[in-house]
């Protein structure tokens, strides 16, 4: 579908916010009679409602569930569920529906100096997208490529694909609900960087979860990069419509096999993007190139630098990159060293499988933990981390899961948990306490909660900020 064809074409855009309001803005600007449904009524929606409908869109609040009538066809905020009723009357209409980021893929522009679109090098996996984005975007500069780390993170893909100066190529990340909405995205190259249990409640089940993480390969021109420790990536890679003469393209913390990137000797090297794969490997960047360089981050760095390769980046930029990347806050982020001891933040942790790669980076741990479990399980990550935990100091709705899992699975390990009642500064306060004096010359206090914040912060980003305050503060 081009612009043209959107003119007079009644669209349903699902859910103010983030991505719907854009996109009621763009569809309007090309001549469709939008009308905008959203559940909410509070002030917020107010506000938004009150400027779309100065722009001639009609907006009803309170109200997500009903099909205006005459819709041909439903744009919607990633975070709704394909179960909704919104839906359900759709299929029955036989109305379909897009995302924002299939909305961005059908308003691409061509490039003047090569008359196509700019490549989307696109990363997902349950954990590492943000980081792998941000690192595969600051290669690309380093390259001397205009380009932004766009989708889930950074620029807005809509905004991206729209930009008055065309972009050279972006790194796209995408959720699995993005991608579960996008049916005709046909990337560049893509990465699934792991799939762990997570958003079930939303797919339906592991496997409808892990189907839409395998939709970013299909139609893939180059390489389908995957994760040589998760089979799932490479069974995704196996089932994938590709385009003939794309490459299935590992990644690894061991030595690389053939057409695989690793690590041999602390360097990053590719045996994949090379004239002799068989014989020869090029180098990339130094272990010591990555900030920080905890194994999972070298995982991530390795997909940025499959991706980048694919699309014909030299390794020197690969290094630049690397050197040049600064990672966002709560991700494994240094708050200060004290009596010998290093307290990390890693607030972002917010599920099993990315506290599990956390605690997997230290040798001897103070672990902070806790919050809403969505439901998931907790025993592996306990198992896999006995090893290193001296304690574990457990807050939140949920902590009792990770203590009956570490009880089952780490029983000498010493667990304190948080009472009931305190929330915010004074309980976070209070978990660094408590670690403290646990905590010995050599130990890491990690906060790497394994669950979302919700029930005691405002977000992750606050759980965060008021650890390191609470690591930084005098001493009463």
């Amino acid at each position: 579908m081009n612009e043209v064809t959107f003119r007079q074409k009644r669209v349903t855009v699902a859910g103010l916010g983030v991505s719907g309001v854009p996109a009621a803005k763009v569809l309007r600007e090309r001549g469709a009679v939008v009308t905008v449904v959203d559940g909410g009524d509070g002030p917020r929606q107010q506000a938004q409602a009150e400027e779309l409908r100065a722009l001639g869109i009609t907006v009803r609040l309170g109200d997500g569930d009903t099909l205006p009538e005459g819709t041909e066809l439903i744009v919607t905020s990633p975070g709704w569920p394909p179960f909704a009723p919104l839906f359900k009357a759709a299929a029955q209409a036989g109305v379909e529906i897009w995302g924002d980021v299939e909305l961005a893929w059908r308003l691409r522009r061509p490039l003047p100096e090569t008359g196509e679109p700019a490549p989307w090098l696109c990363v997902t996996g349950t954990n590492g997208k943000t980081t792998t984005t941000q690192m595969l975007a600051s290669i690309l500069t380093a390259a001397g490529k205009r380009t932004a780390a766009v989708g889930n993170v950074g620029v807005s893909v809509l905004d991206a694909v729209l930009a008055e100066e065309p972009y050279d190529v972006l790194a796209v990340e995408l959720s699995s609900y993005q991608l579960h909405w996008a049916p005709s995205l046909r990337p560049f190259s893509g990465v699934v960087l792991n799939v762990a249990p997570d958003h079930l409640d939303w797919h339906g089940s592991m496997e409808a979860y892990a189907a839409d993480k395998g939709r970013i390969y299909e139609g893939n021109v180059v390489a389908c990069v995957y994760n040589t420790a998760d089979p799932t990536t490479e069974a995704l890679v196996r089932e994938a419509d590709v385009v003939e003469g794309c490459r299935a393209v590992g990644f690894t913390l061991g030595a690389p096999g053939l057409s695989q990137l690793g690590v041999v000797d602390g360097l990053l090297v590719d045996r994949a993007f090379v004239a002799d794969r068989q014989r020869a490997a090029a180098e990339l960047a130094s272990v010591n190139d990555v900030n920080p360089p905890a194994p999972h981050n070298i995982a991530d760095a390795l997909a940025a630098a499959a991706l980048a390769r694919a699309y014909g980046v030299e390794p020197r930029a690969v290094r630049d990159g690397l050197r040049a990347f600064t990672p966002d806050k709560h991700r494994i982020a240094f708050v200060a060293e004290q009596d010998g001891v290093r307290y990390i933040d890693d607030s972002k942790a917010t599920n099993p499988h990315a506290a599990a790669a956390s605690l997997a980076a230290y040798e001897s741990v103070v672990w902070i933990a806790g919050g809403l479990a969505k439901g998931a399980e907790m025993d592996e990550l306990a198992q896999g981390a006995a090893g290193h935990l001296r304690a574990a100091v457990l807050m939140g709705q949920d902590r009792a899961v990770i203590r009956e899992a570490l009880a089952a699975h780490a029983p000498g390990v010493p667990v304190v948990e948080l009472p009931d009642g305190p929330k915010g500064a004074e309980a976070m306060a209070e978990a660094v306490r408590l670690a403290r004096e646990f905590a010995r010359p050599g130990d890491t206090v990690l906060l790497a909660p394994a669950c979302a914040s919700m029930d005691m912060f405002t977000n992750y980003g606050e759980r965060g900020d008021l650890f390191a305050a609470a690591v930084v503060a005098p001493a009463p």
